[in-house]
């Protein structure tokens, strides 16, 4: 991964990245790679929407997030760019890494369930050279960092992003119909609420669902529980609070919703494969 991405936690052994979200880091990244790159390609999930646009092939390939990417796409890296960004970037629907960014219209193809993680759009030749321009404007942008570059970036960005959800308008279409709107209100009661107790019923009760019935919605389009994001959601606020603070863990503990600071440090350890402390003493390199 480049700079800009951060190693936060594995899952069952596959490391697990998130963009880095400060005033240093700029909004999008891009990697340019040269043809041997696939040969170096190991099993991940990044917590962020991923782009790869192969010139050559004409193609660009949607990489989901949270998902297990198990193989380079099939079309060799020769003249391909990949395009990092935060969320955030654009604006404050596109929060990371928390997914509350899956609300954003422009965000909805990267949220496709095609196999290994990756779906494959074919980029006519008549859109191409917007493509190159606007990545060669997010690049210049990049290396002069002038004024307004990130602000500047950001917009070229979206332009991108818009021409994504043009070429994937019958994927956009399949996701706006199956539920999205209702995850998005799902991941903002956890939001809002992960701070304070919060159970299964009580996210169903806020978005008027039974238990069993928004259970089977959830599942059937992440492939995770209303609980396991209910989980998700604390850890990663609990590892922004370890990195960031010099908070007890029983404090941090109480923050994120949980308080038995045990309880806290045995689902810590679960789900990171440290234990808060452990995590807390990684290199700033890994732990931030």
């Amino acid at each position: 991964m480049i700079e800009a991405t951060r190693i936060v936690h594995h899952r069952h052994g596959v490391p697990v990245y998130d963009y880095r979200s400060d005033q240093v880091t700029p909004p999008v990244s891009l990697l340019r790679f040269d043809r041997h790159a696939e040969r170096g390609h190991r099993p991940h999930i990044h917590n962020f929407p991923v782009l790869l646009y192969v010139r050559s092939a004409g193609v660009v390939y949607v990489i989901a997030a949270g998902q297990v990417i198990e193989a380079a796409p099939p079309h060799r890296f020769e003249s391909a760019v990949g395009v990092f960004f935060d969320p955030a970037a654009l604006g404050d629907a596109g929060r990371a890494p928390w997914p509350a960014w899956r609300a954003h219209p422009l965000l909805f193809p990267f949220l496709h369930e095609h196999s290994g993680g990756v779906l494959e759009l074919a980029l006519p030749v008549e859109r191409r050279p917007l493509w190159d321009s606007t990545i060669a404007a997010i690049e210049a942008e990049l290396a002069q960092r002038q004024e307004g570059y990130r602000q500047a970036a950001s917009a070229h960005l979206t332009l991108l992003l818009i021409d994504l959800a043009r070429l994937a308008a019958d994927v956009v279409g399949d996701l706006r119909r199956s539920g999205e709107p209702l995850l998005a209100e799902v991941f903002d009661v956890i939001d809002q609420r992960h701070t304070a107790p919060l159970s299964l019923r009580d996210v169903a009760d806020a978005v008027g669902m039974t238990p069993g019935h928004l259970t089977t919605v959830v599942r059937r389009r992440t492939g995770r529980t209303v609980q396991a994001w209910i989980t998700e959601r604390r850890m990663t606020e609990a590892r922004r609070l370890l990195a960031e603070t010099d908070l007890p863990v029983g404090e941090i503990a109480r923050r994120v919703g949980i308080p038995d600071a045990g309880y806290f440090t045995r689902l810590f350890r679960r789900n990171n494969d440290l234990s808060p402390r452990q995590w807390r003493a990684q290199p700033a390199s890994l732990a931030r």
